[in-house]
């Protein structure tokens, strides 16, 4: 026998896990970002401008990649409210948020090193 209830359950919850994995791939995305973003600032600080570039190529590809999952959110919403708002969605959200604004900042800051040396 077809129980509706039943496949509508197991729908929400595959879309559940499913949004649980996007969530933290964009929470993971963003961490990488921000640490490359940081070691690049430390080899900035040690002269090691090459590496420093490196590091800083390597953080926007994280980024990126967070940025393409937040894409992906906002589409599948349509602006309609169609997805549910969770504490953990809001918490990768401002991971990437402040992942993208220290990106901005140590790349202006190992700008200055490299005009100091």
């Amino acid at each position: 026998m077809f129980d509706l209830e039943n496949v509508v359950a197991q729908a929400e919850e595959v879309a559940e896990n499913d949004l649980e994995e996007v969530v933290m791939g964009l929470i993971i995305n963003s961490g990488q970002a921000r640490s490359l973003a940081y070691g690049a600032l430390k080899k900035a600080k040690q002269g090691d401008f090459d590496s420093a570039q490196e590091m800083m190529a390597q953080s926007r590809t994280a980024l990126n990649e967070a940025h393409l999952v937040q894409t992906k959110l906002i589409e599948s919403d349509q602006g309609e409210g169609k997805m549910k708002v969770s504490l953990v969605l809001v918490h990768a959200q401002d991971h990437l948020m402040t992942s993208m604004l220290a990106r901005e900042l140590v790349a202006e800051l190992i700008e200055l090193h490299e005009k100091m040396q």
